[in-house]
């Protein structure tokens, strides 16, 4: 097939840590999880430039609680894998649990996200 044959395609956007972030996040919660809410703010010591990351995230469903409960167990200790960054700190600033109407669980998460050089 020539150049001028070729099909265009559209240039993949780029992945960002926030984008790597959230999905890492999904991986850790098995996608039970909805994100409600996530800002990101610049964050730099002496040392080390970074981001730190605040997400809301829903879990709605006796499953989805059920993978909620774990990942506020598991968040704090998990060991990520986001290309380019290192997860110096994560940790759960508040929990939401409600039983009705339906079960459901707000989790209130923060994550301090260091730049690899």
């Amino acid at each position: 097939m020539s150049d001028e044959t070729a099909p265009l395609r559209a240039p993949r956007a780029r992945r960002t840590a926030a984008d790597r972030l959230r999905a890492a996040l999904a991986e850790l919660h098995a996608h039970h999880g909805q994100v409600l809410m996530h800002t990101e703010k610049a964050w730099a010591s002496i040392t080390f430039a970074g981001t730190r990351h605040s997400l809301t995230i829903l879990f709605a469903g006796d499953e989805a609680v059920a993978a909620g409960e774990e990942f506020v167990a598991t968040l704090p200790e998990h060991e990520f894998a986001i290309p380019g960054q290192l997860v110096a700190d994560a940790g759960v600033v508040e929990v939401e649990h409600r039983l009705t109407p339906e079960p459901r669980l707000v989790v209130r998460c923060e994550l301090l996200l260091l730049e690899e050089s």
